[in-house]
């Protein structure tokens, strides 16, 4: 069970750093556990995501966030997979919208995992954990699309590495609700987690630096289809960039608000899922050198909210 906590800071600790603090508050958890909370945004200073090297300064108010234990170890299923490309190392499957990637609380089984562990007979990377076997990086259970997974710990190291470092190319397609406010624009808006909603993010001065270009490709009514390329890996990044810049994404039940329902009453079309998908992932192979991108169709869903709205602008 997940749980919190709230303390307030009674005396400075000019030498003494946040996780280590915390770590003397809570002995039951771990000094590299509070650090990857921190980092997760789990762990907040009077409402402000911080870093594990901040001195807790008297009279601030310290909150924190236990997230839910991942299960142990997820169980082979056969899953059917739409594999793009795969050899020996990885392999780039075009992951359908409505299927998690890995098990977490309420969702133990049915997952990407369950169907990779089946499809590759344990042949996957141990980096990840027994949770997260071959996982390099992940889109959310609604959005579909290009996800490439790593057989083997060096394949997945190099990987990382591109990933960390933006040397891989992330195009995704997306239709909004509302027209943008330019037919092209990068937003550059830092991301955090939001102060008060513990699972939403938000753009907050002191978030993490976030780079998205965006490009429509086709005008809808009262919509548009954009082509988003992502420069950096924020959770949630294009839905909550597209939020800010006015022209939230369709079909998105946490950032859509007020657009969403006027979108709703004006057009008479509810989305089944949000209209997100990884349309395009190239990275460098790390056996070969060589440069490999892959694309993954549009899905039916897709395609036929496009169709829907095009025969309705007439």
């Amino acid at each position: 069970m997940s749980r919190q906590a709230t303390l307030r800071v009674e005396i400075s600790q000019p030498k003494a750093r946040l996780d280590k603090f915390l770590h003397k508050k809570f002995t039951d958890t771990s000094r590299s556990t509070f650090q990857r909370l921190i980092e997760n945004g789990d762990v907040q200073v009077d409402g402000q995501t911080t870093k594990a090297t901040h001195h807790p300064r008297a009279g601030e108010e310290i909150s924190i966030h236990w997230p839910d234990p991942e299960p142990a170890e997820a169980q082979p299923e056969n899953i059917p997979l739409d594999i793009l490309y795969e050899d020996e190392r990885l392999l780039v499957l075009n992951k359908p919208s409505g299927l998690v990637v890995h098990p977490a609380a309420g969702h133990p089984q049915g997952t990407l995992v369950n169907a990779l562990l089946h499809h590759c007979a344990g042949q996957l990377s141990g980096i990840g954990g027994v949770a997260r076997p071959g996982i390099v990086h992940r889109l959310d259970k609604d959005t579909s699309g290009c996800l490439v997974v790593a057989k083997d710990d060096a394949a997945h190291v190099a990987l990382s590495a591109q990933f960390a470092g933006r040397k891989t190319t992330k195009i995704y397609h997306a239709i909004t609700c509302g027209q943008p406010p330019k037919p092209s624009a990068t937003v550059k808006a830092p991301i955090g987690r939001h102060p008060v909603h513990r699972k939403k993010m938000t753009v907050r001065e002191n978030g993490r630096e976030a780079r998205t270009e965006i490009r429509v490709l086709n005008s809808l009514r009262e919509a548009a289809h954009l082509e988003v390329t992502l420069h950096t890996g924020r959770t949630h990044q294009i839905r909550v960039h597209l939020q800010h810049w006015g022209c939230p994404l369709l079909g998105d039940p946490v950032y859509g608000g007020r657009p969403a329902r006027i979108f709703a009453q004006n057009t008479g079309y509810e989305a089944p899922r949000q209209m997100l998908h990884a349309h395009t992932l190239g990275f460098t192979h790390p056996a070969t050198g060589q440069p490999l991108q892959v694309e993954a169709p549009l899905p039916a869903d897709f395609a036929d909210a496009l169709q829907f709205l095009r025969v309705e602008s007439a």
